[in-house]
């Protein structure tokens, strides 16, 4: 069985990443640094709980670790579910097309895979929008020695979401359904909308607590 990428220490990690292999790459990137964000949420988290100078806050911060905690798993799932579909994509491409049924089957395989890759990064960004409302509360509740890293948490989970956006966006310029572009265009929009903003205010309530 081949060993997880996540399994294996972040040197190797990073040498495959920088090798001429087709992933891991950006999208698997994105889902670390998404689980980096998810994984300080959860440090704001622990650093807070049976603290009694938060006792008042002991079940939303309780609440939020769970969530947190989903999330940083979910998310490391995804990563290798990355390296997965764009394996399969790589292979589509390098599929024979001598005979016009085997450009036929490598167009159909390369557009399916294509499909598949798009929607794991689409998972990941909605996962980091998901972290980035963690952020405030976090922020707001946990513990103000720890309150900077609710800040890094929410910087990480936007450039989480924007470069998982990426790569949702270069698969879709290479699918030929149209519809399916619009639709899953539409979703990222949706998904990206106002969340720039929401990682600047956060950012702001962090400095004015340090």
């Amino acid at each position: 069985m081949t060993e997880s990428l996540t399994a294996k220490p972040v040197t190797t990690f990073l040498d495959e990443l920088a090798s001429s292999a087709p992933a891991p790459g950006g999208g698997s990137v994105a889902a670390l640094a998404g689980a980096l964000g998810a994984a300080l949420v959860s440090m704001v988290c622990n650093l807070t709980i049976g603290k009694k100078k938060y006792a008042d806050v002991q079940d939303d911060i309780q609440a939020l670790l769970e969530q947190s905690e989903a999330l940083r798993h979910e998310l490391v799932d995804l990563l290798e579910a990355d390296v997965r579909v764009y394996t399969s994509v790589s292979k589509a491409y390098k599929m024979p097309r001598e005979t016009e049924e085997e450009k036929a089957a490598r167009r159909e395989a390369i557009q399916a895979a294509l499909k598949d890759a798009t929607e794991v990064p689409m998972k990941v960004a909605e996962a980091c929008v998901k972290i980035l409302d963690l952020c405030t509360p976090a922020a707001e509740k946990g513990n103000v020695n720890a309150v900077s890293d609710a800040g890094v948490a929410a910087l990480m989970a936007e450039a989480a979401l924007r470069s998982a956006a990426l790569n949702v966006l270069i698969n879709l310029g290479a699918i030929k359904d149209e519809e399916f572009v619009r639709r899953e265009r539409a979703r990222l929009d949706a998904l990206l909308a106002g969340k720039s903003a929401l990682k600047d205010e956060i950012y702001e309530l962090v400095v004015e607590k340090l």
